[in-house]
């Protein structure tokens, strides 16, 4: 039923018939990675929720965000208590160390603190902001309508993917919504985890500063350690960040931050620590730790520009960026928000950065953001600054581009068709969202 609007462990050899090794306890920061994935997970979810107005319970957490999570954890998330308080939750995981704790603040999410924080956080949600800013109207698709209606079902039943968990669907076709439908306990007002896509509303806030005239793209990141004579990585520039082209190394090939995401390490703490391992601009390595450096460069426009002021001006009064305990916003992933306000973020770009006849981003930041400049990936899909390609997709148009997320988070904007897509998951490790496919059905049906 749903709410309708229109690392893998071997089995050990036997020993004998009758023994079998026992598999390894896990290790004190194994388990202490597994709290602090569950405090931040559930405090996120919950108080957000409840912010916006709407609201969770832990069981619906347990069934979608921590339900198959990265292995070496997942049995852990599943057991470790947890207990839920005004502003704090907290999982106990080491009996002679205090539980791992995630911290809400008001405009801000929940932070997860360090392994061995034991402080209390007695402050309590704010009031409800202002109503959020009128949305666009439901309206009859312009197209086939069984088509769009049927490609939408089928992201809810495992038609793009068997085992694939959709939360949300929502199209915007010529600014009316042609298509919303969410999954049982999710809704208008129900935030999810953006995962990657917050990169992608990382270049947006880069973008925004670029247009102040407080950054420039082509320049030097703006990267403290990085200042020593001598050090090479100082000739790494703001736009070899965004296009994962800096060079660096990082915690794993590609995506993995653990300490950074959930083990309470301060990002200006480990990401300007990595050294170089290619000549800047002449590699592609998909990195969170290339936008948490980004992100680090224009930290300084923050006490004026805060994101939270990009997110009220286009109207996405339902999210939230959050930060690591020393204040550091992960922009990289840890961004909550609504299927709703990711239309919004949507329609920024149709509209070229203009929101209301303000221009919001520089002139021509589209075209920046989906230009395939420098080292490209294999696969599917291209990278441009902070963004994915979909120049190589039959039957997408060529200048669609796409933000995507862990666990199934996907934005797709069609400005040659003034469309934008958002599909919401909390998909298992493993289980995949062809999004691709179902980006085809869906534009198959609108004019």
């Amino acid at each position: 039923m749903r709410t309708l609007i229109l690392v893998a462990a071997l089995a050990a050899a036997p020993l004998s018939a009758h023994a079998q090794t026992p598999a390894p306890a896990p290790s004190p920061p194994v388990r202490a990675m597994a709290a602090g994935y569950k405090a931040l997970t559930v405090c996120s979810a919950l108080k957000t929720a409840e912010a916006a107005g709407g609201s969770r319970t832990l069981e619906s957490v347990e069934a979608n965000e921590l339900v198959g999570v990265y292995p070496e954890i997942d049995a852990l998330v599943r057991e470790m208590p947890v207990q839920i308080y005004p502003a704090r939750v907290a999982v106990a995981w080491d009996d002679d160390m205090p539980p791992r704790s995630a911290v809400w603040r008001p405009g801000r999410g929940c932070m997860i603190m360090p392994v061995g924080w034991s402080g209390e956080q007695i402050a309590v949600l704010p009031p409800r902001p202002p109503a959020d800013a009128a949305f666009p109207a439901a309206a009859e698709p312009r197209g086939n309508v069984a088509l769009l209606n049927e490609a939408v079902e089928q992201a809810f039943e495992g038609g793009y993917g068997e085992g694939a968990n959709t939360t949300a669907v929502l199209v915007l076709q010529a600014d009316r919504v042609v298509a919303e439908e969410y999954a049982l306990g999710f809704g208008v007002d129900t935030p999810q985890r953006t995962w990657s896509v917050g990169k992608s509303i990382a270049g947006t806030i880069i973008g925004a500063a670029v247009h102040r005239g407080e950054a420039d793209v082509t320049a030097p990141a703006a990267i403290a350690d990085w200042r020593r004579e001598g050090d090479p990585r100082a000739a790494i520039t703001l736009d070899q960040l965004m296009r994962m082209a800096s060079g660096l190394t990082s915690d794993t090939a590609g995506n993995r931050t653990d300490a950074l995401y959930f083990g309470g390490v301060g990002i200006d703490e480990q990401a300007p620590t990595w050294p170089l391992i290619a000549r800047p601009g002449t590699r592609y390595r998909y990195a969170n730790n290339d936008t948490l450096l980004a992100v680090l460069a224009i930290a300084p426009t923050f006490e004026r520009h805060p994101p939270a002021e990009l997110f009220r001006r286009l109207g996405m009064n339902d999210t939230w960026a959050e930060t690591d305990w020393r204040g550091n916003y992960m922009l990289s992933s840890q961004v909550w928000t609504t299927a709703r306000d990711l239309a919004r973020f949507g329609r920024l770009y149709l509209n070229d950065g203009v929101v209301d006849g303000e221009r919001i981003l520089p002139e021509g930041w589209r075209d920046y953001v989906s230009r395939p400049a420098g080292p490209q990936p294999a696969g599917e899909q291209g990278y441009g600054a902070t963004f994915w390609l979909m120049n190589q997709s039959e039957g997408v148009p060529a200048d669609t581009i796409s933000a995507n997320g862990n666990r199934g988070q996907y934005v797709i904007i069609v400005p040659s068709r003034d469309i934008v897509i958002v599909r919401r998951g909390e998909d298992p490790t493993g289980k995949r969202f062809d999004f691709i496919a179902f980006t085809r059905d869906v534009l198959a049906a609108l004019e």
